[in-house]
């Protein structure tokens, strides 16, 4: 039979949890209480699936997402996730049906962009997306940072305190909103992820450790700072404690902030390894300590995808860090975004509308993608063929108006 490929219904939703499981190798039984707790929170119209006699074979979701731009604007996301395809039927096109539905779907709704977290990379290039955010993930050798061990806390009249899950959902939500209205990258969260990540709302059966929780307030009494780290419990032969806290997320409005909790879980007693976490590729912590090389790299790779939808409002909705006019020619083999468009640039803002000019560059749209969040230099997408300077000089422009002095960076995964 042919297989079904449409958004699912009702009587499907624990079918497509079990293909779900199955894509991602996890156990594939599903209690009616965790059915009953996802459906809650899911939007059903948005849930796509195939289906071969009845039985679902490949899953597709989306959900409403705002992005955060270089400037600090936000453009409306159709996020991308729990995409699998079982393995008795791959390569056979499902993704691409999917996928190809979706993203006219969210182009007619209005959405700027789409984005997503690739499991694998070579996949997601070939519908638009490009790589738009790296991350790096740093281990520590605390012994080896040269922090002093009588350090009992900030030196700049702030101070650290110990906090519970009820506090991060109060003061989380803010501090994170202040954060993601200055960093490229950062995606919305709603009420739900907070109360996922401090345990309040867990699906059955998954196992919950409650991590410890931190945050920095300024001298002027204003927070300024949010950890969240976890500890194992480890010693050596020789009754040498050789504990690793695991750091699960550190929100910091403010370099002192940074500095202070980043100093805070290395000085912690016992603790002799810190694991990052998911963090900037440019990110302070390696030089935040006297002995930068007492932090490894333990990942660099790419994260957050980008796939622009509407050329016009994705490059008017951000600012640029220098003027500069380009006319971009933009291929698009979904013949959802392409087209000739000039976009004169600046740190105040962006006009951007299609062209009739000669193309300073031509790239396709996922190249674009992966430019939109100041990220990627377009000189090097040049050298590596997958930008055309048809106008001398052009990619360097480019790079002077889309580079952000700082990196972009989506701590979530979705």
């Amino acid at each position: 039979m042919t297989v079904d490929t449409r958004i699912a219904t009702e009587s499907e939703y624990p079918d497509w949890l079990r293909a779900l499981a199955t894509g991602f190798l996890r156990p594939s039984a599903i209690t009616d209480e965790e059915i009953a707790l996802r459906r809650a929170h899911t939007d059903l119209s948005r849930v796509r699936g195939s289906f071969d006699n009845g039985r679902c074979v490949a899953t597709y979701r989306t959900f409403e997402q705002q992005l955060t731009v270089p400037g600090g604007g936000t453009v409306a996301a159709n996020a991308v996730s729990n995409v699998t395809v079982s393995p008795t039927h791959r390569r056979r096109g499902l993704l691409s049906r999917m996928m190809t539905a979706d993203l006219a779907e969210a182009k007619e709704r209005g959405d700027v962009v789409s984005t997503l977290i690739a499991a694998e990379y070579p996949i997601y290039g070939r519908y638009g997306f490009g790589p738009a955010a790296w991350l790096t993930e740093w281990s520590v050798d605390v012994p080896r940072t040269g922090i002093d061990p009588r350090w009992s806390g900030p030196s700049d009249g702030g101070r650290i305190d110990l906090v519970d899950g009820t506090d991060v959902r109060k003061l989380g939500p803010e501090l994170h909103q202040r954060l993601a209205a200055v960093q490229p990258g950062f995606v919305s969260r709603d009420e739900r992820w907070w109360q996922l990540h401090t345990g309040q709302a867990l699906p059955p059966g998954d196992p919950w450790t409650e991590p410890f929780y931190a945050t920095y307030r300024a001298a002027s009494g204003e927070i300024e700072g949010l950890l969240s780290y976890r500890a194992d419990d480890h010693w050596g032969d020789t009754k040498q404690p050789l504990n690793t806290a695991s750091v699960r997320e550190l929100l910091a409005l403010t370099p002192a902030a940074e500095r202070a909790l980043w100093h805070f879980v290395c000085s912690v007693d016992w603790i002799t390894t810190v694991k990052s976490g998911s963090r900037a590729p440019d990110d302070l912590l390696p030089l935040l300590l006297p002995d930068p090389r007492a932090a490894r790299i333990l990942t660099h790779a790419d994260f957050l995808w980008v796939r622009i939808l509407d050329v016009v409002r994705a490059l008017e909705a951000r600012t640029y860090e220098g003027s500069g006019t380009l006319v971009l020619e933009l291929h698009d083999r979904m013949g959802l975004a392409g087209g000739r468009f000039r976009l004169d640039a600046s740190p105040e803002g962006a006009t951007c509308a299609p062209s009739a000019d000669a193309p300073d560059l031509t790239l396709d749209i996922a190249e674009l993608g992966t430019l939109y969040l100041g990220d990627e230099s377009a000189a090097r997408l040049t050298a590596l063929g997958r930008v055309e300077e048809n106008t001398a000089g052009a990619a360097r422009v480019a790079d002077g108006v889309f580079r952000t002095s700082r990196r972009a960076w989506c701590p979530d995964v979705f």
